[in-house]
């Protein structure tokens, strides 16, 4: 029976059940819904989303939030692109180098954060448009019209199975998508620094009190920094994979992905305010919102332009149960005050 309420006390719980409603009423009004084959292709077009969540998840556990990585998405594509199609790179040099632009880009935005005491929506906000405005700059150096996207990467071999950089996003290794396995090991990756490492325990104590984190010890503003430069990479990592799927490198490739990013981590139990989250709750939340804008559509015919309507909706109305729940815990805290 312990065991039985423990489990209930647990979000992540019914964010699985909430996983299992979808499967059941997407499945229940259309068949279709439920083959795995387009379940696997809903996963790998949102694949970005939930790369990104993972990272993102680090750097609101210590009272930050990151809305810029959407915008480093485009900006490691058209690098990538520009460097490869234009300057004549070899495309995995490219590769490198976007990484590294996406890592500087990062620690840019970590630095006036963690060093400089700059609020992280400011600076986030402002580095969403100053790096959009990069990957745009980037685009106009291109003999690619913008609007038209670099393409034509190294594709396909004699046999006609997708080698080289497009195996990044097109590959399939033992029937599983290539995207899918990286997200995995991203997965792994994550878990081990949140929950395994030293790394994470100061992630949480930093979220909860920052003050007294640097009074024990730490080094809160390079773990503060390290954050953001972890979250801009795996948003490069998200870039490299899109652009080898679609074949098409665009400085607005990813646009549009913020609100669903920081919903996924919101809804995945993570605290806005620091302190706590997880990241199997985050996976479970990414989803979600991946099952939920692949079932609308195909089940109700609910149009594609209307899908961040549901998203927008569950993050307030989860915010707004978080504070309502945060006040009934503190009225019942001061009731106690006072019988005592």
């Amino acid at each position: 029976m312990k065991n039985v309420k423990n489990l209930f006390r647990h979000w992540e719980f019914f964010l699985v059940v909430f996983l299992i409603l979808e499967f059941v009423v997407f499945g229940a009004a259309n068949p279709k819904f439920l083959r795995p084959a387009s379940i696997m292709t809903s996963l790998v077009n949102y694949i970005s989303v939930c790369i990104i969540a993972l990272f993102v998840t680090l750097v609101m556990i210590t009272g930050g939030i990151d809305i810029q990585a959407a915008s480093i998405i485009g900006l490691t594509s058209i690098v990538e692109g520009y460097l490869w199609s234009d300057l004549g790179v070899n495309i995995w040099v490219a590769v490198a180098s976007a990484l590294v632009v996406a890592v500087l880009c990062g620690a840019l935005s970590g630095f006036f954060i963690a060093y400089c005491g700059v609020q992280p929506m400011v600076v986030t906000l402002g580095g969403s448009f100053l790096y959009s405005g990069l990957a745009l700059l980037v685009s106009g150096l291109s003999a690619t019209p913008a609007y038209q996207g670099i393409s034509g990467f190294p594709s396909k071999d004699a046999v006609g199975a997708f080698h080289g950089f497009r195996f990044l996003g097109k590959g399939v290794i033992l029937g599983v998508p290539t995207q899918i396995i990286v997200y995995l090991v991203l997965i792994a990756l994550c878990a081990w620094l949140l929950h395994r490492s030293k790394y994470g325990e100061k992630l949480y104590l930093i979220g909860v009190n920052a003050q007294a984190a640097e009074y024990s010890g730490i080094n809160t503003r390079a773990v503060i920094m390290s954050t953001y430069v972890l979250s801009a990479f795996s948003a490069a990592i998200a870039g490299t994979l899109l652009t080898a799927n679609v074949d098409s490198a665009k400085y607005n490739l990813g646009a549009g992905y913020t609100l669903a990013i920081i919903t996924a981590v919101v809804l995945g139990g993570t605290l806005n305010t620091g302190g706590k989250g997880s990241i199997l709750g985050t996976v479970l939340a990414s989803l979600i919102i991946c099952i939920l804008r692949y079932g609308l559509p195909l089940c109700f015919g609910v149009s594609t332009q209307n899908l961040d309507l549901p998203i927008g909706v569950i993050l307030v109305l989860v915010v707004l149960g978080r504070e309502i729940a945060g006040q009934r815990m503190i009225s019942a805290l001061f009731k106690r005050v006072k019988r005592k």
